[in-house]
């Protein structure tokens, strides 16, 4: 397949408004079959890229150009429409047309005479939906609850919306959700999906996990912190509920694209493949390497848009925010419309998403995906405390997943901006988060369940070195004792694991009511659990920048978030408010739950309630109590020296210091590299606190001026 294309020039303005959402329509009207395209702003530009097509059988590698054979499959895709849901009766149709329905019997049967089975079935067989309604008609939901784990909790939440339609009945009735923060339950959920970290966090008041007749860990490849623990928990409950003659608890681990000889090794077990997909998806990979991706994501959007028909809405795989919204920038540079949700009729929908939409989500509509081949990454180090965030290539597994996608409910094609032989080099499987991450939670949490990180039963051990430092940092904070021989939780350390919180948040408010803070940091704390609470805007930067200035905090950044939250708490309108102050409503929402829920906890820990008025001194000493290996030095040339780590950063752009003011001792919430390391989320302390605050700090000497 040949296109081109006529690309406006990058630094033309936009046209319209940013949804941030990231899901806005290309109106057909554009397409002109005489012309190659639209016009340049300084001259017409053309683009070709080529492409050759890949059949979508992984024991298949071979390539042939595109011909007939693609022509009479996007003609397949545009006789059949996606099925619309209405009525009871093509729900039921839909179900018996998965894949998954044809094997039921022998599924049930494998169920029956094992505890644990490994399945891998292919994106779209109806394995993540079907699968728990199957256990619940076996009757597995007389003997207890039927868990269902996703990674994220968009996932949980939709699967069990689209469940609950399926069993005909209210969500939080007999099929429901839980996730960190939110419950959707009741006494009579049988299927309750959940995310992986609420489960684990189950298994602190219950080893046994005895609430749970099955648990299904679903999309198992995608190697979460919370799974891989997960793993070892479920199967030292198995082996003690075995032993004490009880209800047996039945463990299903499924995945598209999981490593089911490493699983099997791990389990004990053989895995079974769930065969067929709901429909066919045709996979095109360029023909030469492109050396910006994000071009070729941009350059293939628009041959989709002028050759395919108005009903096939577009996913497109980016790694980020700010490439989601440069992207929909360039889009409407092109395309010159406003933005507007739902999609009208001549129109189609794009959605720019990060990997978040590579697993058990499905968007209705989707019949094209374009998959740019790359993910942003967080790799943390341990010996310095740095995070590197980088966009990295995916895996084969994570390519694969993606491509599903586009088959959902309907026949459709994947566009791949990488050349088969670069998708040959990309690494297999993705590397495990828990062999790249700060563990310090999860040690947390093992031993608040009694179990040493260095004997548990991990599928992939994290590095002693990573280990050691996260109980070297508990031990900092004063949750553990004794980590040389046994780890043991100390009071503090047992009330730090009632929190659903990284340690360093815990210990803040813990410390809070000594220094008369509590209501602040309640609030403070909430507000850094959740995602950024600014909108930025490429169109109205500047009226942006006036808003964000009403709470913007002379000390930094930990006091600006305190002051919109504060303020966003005493709003009724809150969707109007946001908007004219240029704020995430569905962040500021979260912030709201995750205070109720911080709220809640901190009163069954009898905690007292206390607020320091606008004394905002406290807060900032009240931040020392548990970033105190966060602290940072001026130095000569601009740069700061982190006093634990040693590492030279700049305050990050989206600070309020940045480009006016350098305190000469900061704290801040995390250091990130990207092209180089910043600080985020910076506030300006006094170096005589350290000593008065931390007086056992390690590095204490390090500090200028201390008492």
């Amino acid at each position: 397949m040949e296109s081109k294309y006529a690309l406006t020039n990058k630094s033309s303005k936009l046209c319209g408004a940013y949804n941030s959402n990231g899901i806005f329509p290309v109106k057909r009207k554009l397409q002109n079959p005489g012309n190659t395209g639209i016009e340049e702003n300084g001259g017409a530009k053309v683009t070709k890229l080529e492409w050759i097509f890949k059949n979508n059988n992984r024991l298949d590698s071979s390539t042939v150009t595109e011909d007939n054979e693609t022509q009479n499959h996007l003609q397949n895709m545009q006789n059949r429409s996606p099925v619309k849901l209405s009525s009871k009766s093509q729900i039921e149709e839909q179900r018996q047309a998965l894949p998954v329905t044809r094997v039921r019997k022998n599924l049930m049967q494998e169920v029956y005479r094992s505890d644990t089975l490994l399945i891998m079935g292919e994106t779209g067989s109806g394995k993540t939906t079907q699968i728990p309604q199957f256990l619940l008609a076996s009757g597995y939901g007389n003997k207890g609850v039927i868990a269902v784990t996703q990674p994220r909790r968009v996932a949980a939440i939709t699967v069990a919306r689209r469940v609950s339609q399926e069993q005909h009945c209210q969500l939080g009735d007999v099929v429901g959700y839980t996730v960190r923060f939110e419950d959707c339950t009741s006494p009579k959920t049988r299927i309750r999906f959940m995310t992986d970290g609420f489960l684990l966090r189950e298994a602190l008041a219950d080893r046994m996990l005895r609430n749970y007749s099955v648990i299904m860990l679903d999309e198992a490849h995608e190697r979460t912190i919370s799974t891989d623990v997960l793993f070892g928990v479920v199967k030292e409950a198995q082996q003690e509920r075995r032993l004490r003659s009880l209800t047996p608890l039945k463990v299903i681990i499924t995945s598209a694209t999981m490593d089911i000889d490493h699983f099997g090794e791990y389990f004990g077990v053989r895995g079974m493949y769930l065969e067929g997909r709901t429909h066919p998806v045709r996979v095109m990979h360029t023909v030469t390497p492109q050396p910006d991706y994000l071009h070729a994501v941009l350059v293939t959007l628009f041959d989709i848009h002028r050759n395919t028909p108005i009903n096939y809405d577009v996913l497109i795989f980016l790694t980020g925010q700010e490439e989601i919204e440069a992207m929909a920038h360039q889009i409407r540079q092109i395309a010159k419309l406003e933005c507007f949700l739902p999609a009208p009729a001549n129109a189609r929908k794009i959605v720019l998403a990060t990997n978040i939409a590579e697993t058990s989500v499905t968007m209705p509509g989707i019949r094209c995906v374009i998959d740019a081949g790359y993910v942003k990454r967080r790799i943390y180090t341990p010996s310095t405390g740095l995070d590197v965030l980088r966009a990295v290539r995916i895996s084969q597994a994570q390519a694969w997943q993606r491509c599903g996608r586009a088959g959902r409910d309907a026949p459709g094609v994947c566009y791949r901006t990488y050349t088969q032989q670069e998708m040959n080099a990309f690494e297999k499987m993705p590397k495990p988060e828990i062999l790249r991450s700060n563990i310090c939670s999860t040690v947390l949490q093992l031993l608040a369940l009694g179990v040493n990180c260095r004997s548990f039963d991990f599928l992939d051990r994290p590095s002693p070195e990573a280990i050691e430092v996260a109980y070297g940092k508990l031990e900092s904070l004063g949750a553990i004792r004794n980590t040389s021989n046994t780890p043991e939780l100390t009071p503090l350390g047992r009330q730090m694991a009632q929190f659903p919180l990284d340690p360093q948040y815990s210990k803040l408010l813990l410390a809070a009511p000594q220094f008369g803070c509590m209501e602040e940091m309640l609030h403070l704390v909430a507000v850094l659990s959740g995602e950024n609470v600014f909108v930025t805007s490429n169109e109205r930067r500047e009226q942006a920048a006036l808003a964000h200035a009403k709470f913007q905090s002379k000390h930094g950044d930990h006091l600006t978030l305190l002051n919109v939250f504060s303020a966003f708490q005493k709003i009724d309108k809150v969707k109007l408010w946001c908007h004219d102050n240029f704020l995430n409503t569905r962040n500021l929402l979260y912030a709201r739950e995750v205070h109720k829920q911080l709220l809640e906890i901190t009163e069954r820990l009898q905690l007292q309630i206390n607020s320091c008025g606008e004394n905002h001194d406290q807060v900032r000493k009240c931040l020392l109590m548990g970033l105190f290996d966060n602290i940072a030095e001026l130095q000569r040339d601009h740069f700061y020296l982190t006093i634990t780590g040693r590492q030279r950063a700049k305050i990050h752009p989206s600070s309020v210091f940045h480009g006016k003011y350098r305190p000469e001792y900061i704290i801040y919430t995390e250091i990130v590299l990207t092209e180089r390391n910043f600080l985020r989320q910076v506030t300006e302390i006094s170096p005589e606190w350290v000593a008065e605050v931390v007086p056992n700090f390690v590095h204490l000497s390090r500090i200028k001026n201390k008492c």
